[in-house]
């Protein structure tokens, strides 16, 4: 009897271990490792670190897809939208730096510029609903009462991190608070290179600053144009051509001058129930698939042809849910341009404001010798996109952004003008004046 009894309590002990050590692997099963964001050297541009952080929108609230710009002391706000591929909630934060005019950090801390909290984690958030692709929608505005208005004005780089560390990045952006000490007027006029008249567009300009008395200004002040907001694009400009009291004319012959190129090519997926203009195809899987149709470059026989564009920008929307961003899909979308021979000079890179005009692996094209045609997949939210081609030599120069359809001094163009003030013995440089004008709409001549 006490052999028995002994033997059954051998078994219970055995039972139990059995059952804790299969209880204790099914839970280490269960358990996903969680994927920490490597830490990166912070590059002060629009860059984007994390391939599944997708769809980044940046602008001023008062205007979508506008240049994301804060008035210094007025009531401006800026609103930031991006979506998360991942899996699972994060702990997401954001924090912005003061540059000078070159995107070099300023000699200044945070306390010059900041009152109050430095950073701030982001707390509005939505798991999309309805959606093939899932992915959490991230929202903030500011400044808010947590994140102040800044102190000074001058570039900044908005910072956006992970767990409360600001080497682990997901991305960066770019904007800008202004100080309108100065005032700015522009002409677009053709370009004074003969050649170039029916090709180019010259920006004059003036900067008029009452009330300042600047002492040097060939040393003091400095003035950036970009064209449609393109970084590869800009030219900066520092010596005024003329200078009466406090005007500063900046109409040198040689300067300021940029291709005109012609408009945007874009395409629609507001709904993927209907084909648009420019999509070939629509497909449904586990995810939706649309190829639009191969892209050709034009002759310059054809010469000019105006196609309303956005001037490079893009617009979530969505016809096929009730809200516009967490209903709202994801394709993979196929490009095709088709050229009867690859480039020698460079790789070709689809871009446009959807992606601030980065060039990486993931909008890098590929020639296939058998088609004779550049492809590339990208997965791209709903909405209307404004795009464009980029010839890219190893070095990351810009080539080619014309190739496809040409130059000319007609095309519609956005202009954006910053001014930069530096007080003599200051640490920072300060944006003084800010404009955007189009070429549309600004004064301009013609021959």
């Amino acid at each position: 009897m006490i052999k028995k009894n002994v033997s059954i309590a051998l078994y219970y002990l055995f039972f139990c271990f059995c059952s804790n050590v299969h209880a204790q692997s099914k839970t280490k099963k269960m358990r996903v490792p969680r994927v920490q964001v490597p830490s990166v050297e912070t590059i002060y541009d629009n860059i984007d670190y994390v391939p599944e952080i997708k769809t980044i929108e940046f602008f001023n609230t008062k205007k979508e897809q506008s240049i994301p710009i804060l008035n210094l002391g007025g009531d401006d706000r800026l609103i930031l939208k991006f979506d998360d591929l991942r899996t699972g909630s994060k702990n997401i934060y954001y924090t912005f730096q003061h540059c000078n005019g070159d995107w070099e950090p300023s000699n200044i801390t945070q306390l010059d510029y900041l009152d109050g909290f430095t950073y701030d984690r982001i707390n509005q958030y939505r798991n999309a609903a309805n959606t093939y692709q899932k992915y959490i929608h991230y929202e903030i505005i500011f400044p808010n009462n947590a994140v102040t208005m800044p102190k000074l004005a001058g570039n900044y780089l908005l910072k956006i991190y992970e767990d409360g560390d600001e080497s682990r990045l997901l991305f960066t952006r770019r904007f800008y608070v202004v100080n309108a000490k100065m005032f700015l007027q522009a002409e677009i006029i053709p370009s004074n290179n003969v050649n170039l008249r029916r090709s180019n567009q010259k920006i004059n300009f003036t900067v008029q600053s009452p009330g300042i008395i600047i002492q040097n200004p060939y040393q003091d002040i400095r003035i950036q144009i970009l064209q449609n907001r393109r970084y590869d694009l800009a030219k900066w400009t520092k010596r005024p051509v003329f200078i009466k009291n406090n005007l500063l004319i900046y109409n040198e012959l040689n300067s300021n001058d940029f291709a005109g190129g012609n408009e945007f090519t874009f395409f629609d997926t507001r709904s993927f129930r209907l084909k648009s203009q420019k999509v070939y195809q629509i497909i449904r899987d586990s995810l939706f698939y649309v190829s639009l149709f191969a892209d050709v470059p034009k002759p310059a026989s054809e010469g000019y042809t105006f196609n309303f564009d956005e001037n490079g920008k893009f617009f979530i929307r969505n016809q096929d849910g009730l809200v516009q961003n967490p209903d709202a899909d994801y394709a993979i979308t196929d490009f095709a341009l088709k050229i009867p021979q690859p480039f020698t000079t460079g790789n070709v890179y689809v871009v446009g404001l959807f992606n601030q005009y980065q060039k990486n692996e993931t909008n890098k094209m590929i020639y296939n010798a058998e088609t004779k045609q550049y492809t590339l997949k990208m997965l791209m939210k709903q909405g209307v996109y404004d795009y464009n081609y980029s010839i890219i030599d190893a070095t990351g120069k810009l080539i080619d952004s014309n190739f496809l359809n040409g130059s000319y001094f007609d095309t519609d163009n956005d202009y954006q003008l910053f001014v930069y003030y530096r007080q003599p013995g200051s640490r920072f440089e300060e944006l003084v004046a800010f404009a955007e004008l189009n070429s549309s709409k600004t004064p301009r001549t013609q021959e």
